[in-house]
């Protein structure tokens, strides 16, 4: 097989015409063990489809590994890579693709490959949660970026001075991340229509059966309204609070004043549209918010209890062993 055989394969839509002569642009994708599959294939096939509907070698793509043998993603299957890590071209591009257990993945030699290419001034991204890699190769202070929002918890205690944005992805200067899944097409989806236009865009999603999010502010996850199917402004914001205000809860009563509500009126609104007390929503978030660092961190399950706001890791042992069936010691045993 040829590389224009590779990469440029013909299709059944008509040929769209681009006015560009030069040479193609290379992205390499460096995947880390139990990456995501999804984002990877989200982010490689709109390059293939833009090359498909205009006839033309307009991108091309390669797999590379640390050591250059197959790899393990996270829903088991394995990839085998074109190569192992090496020095990119000068006008390529690099993502560091990762998934489960980001924190874990990237090896030395992944670090020090980052740096290099970040020395020579190269493109670099991090595709859902390859920011962990970006960071701890020192390359994130100063820049906008983003996260999958499951991992960006356990980011922020391990990263403290690094604030992700709620966004799908983020592109600042030569830094280019995304929060994984469909948002690493919407991201590609953008490069190409800065490089190519926005018609060949349009086109490239319609042929990905993609509705694209507009903006990269986008957020990751529904919002309130959405996920309990109601917009009443007054739950919608007590529900904000209590997220914005998860390691040094509010009081009930400090929610109401903030609301200019009762707290009867409080219940009834969380009762009528949730089915349950603010207090056991407010420990519900907690809880999850717990679980998250207990997955992705080695935090100290006193530290973790006092990052989800409960003043006694006793009382935080019992809640979480009520709410996850394991209490967090054997929790992170089993995971281990």
């Amino acid at each position: 097989m040829t590389d224009r055989d590779r990469f440029v394969q013909k299709g059944a839509a008509a040929s769209l015409p681009v006015a560009y002569d030069g040479p193609p642009r290379d992205f390499y994708f460096l995947l880390l063990p139990k990456a995501t599959m999804l984002p990877v294939a989200g982010a490689i096939e709109p390059l293939r489809i833009a090359n498909q509907v205009t006839g033309r070698e307009l991108y091309r793509w390669f797999i590379m590994t640390e050591d250059g043998r197959p790899v393990t993603c996270s829903n088991g299957m394995t990839v085998t890579p074109d190569m192992a890590l090496q020095p990119l071209p000068s006008e390529a591009t690099g993502f560091v693709c990762s998934g489960v257990e980001p924190q874990h993945a990237a090896g030395e030699a992944t670090l020090n490959w980052l740096r290099h290419e970040d020395r020579f001034g190269r493109r670099l991204g991090g595709i859902c949660t390859g920011a962990f890699a970006l960071a701890q190769a020192g390359l994130l202070r100063g820049q906008s970026f983003t996260l999958h929002w499951e991992n960006q918890p356990g980011f922020v205690e391990a990263f403290p001075d690094l604030a992700p944005s709620p966004g799908i992805y983020e592109i600042s200067g030569r830094y280019m991340t995304c929060g994984g899944g469909n948002a690493a097409t919407d991201l590609m989806l953008t490069l190409i229509e800065e490089q190519h236009g926005k018609n060949l865009a349009i086109i490239v999603a319609d042929m990905c059966l993609h509705m694209r999010a507009g903006r990269n502010s986008a957020p990751q996850k529904s919002n309130y309204a959405v996920a309990i199917g109601s917009r009443n402004p007054r739950l919608l914001t007590a529900l904000q609070l209590m997220q914005e205000a998860i390691e040094d809860p509010l009081s009930i009563a400090e929610l109401c004043a903030r609301l200019g509500i009762s707290r009867r009126q409080l219940e009834r609104l969380f009762q009528r549209y949730l089915g349950q007390s603010p207090k056991q929503v407010y420990y519900e978030m907690r809880l999850n918010h717990a679980y998250a660092l207990m997955s992705e961190t080695s935090m100290r399950v006193t530290e973790i209890a006092l990052a989800s706001g409960f003043s006694s890791a006793t009382h935080f042992s019992r809640q979480f062993k009520a709410r996850f069936g394991a209490s967090p010691h054997f929790f992170r045993k089993s995971w281990s």
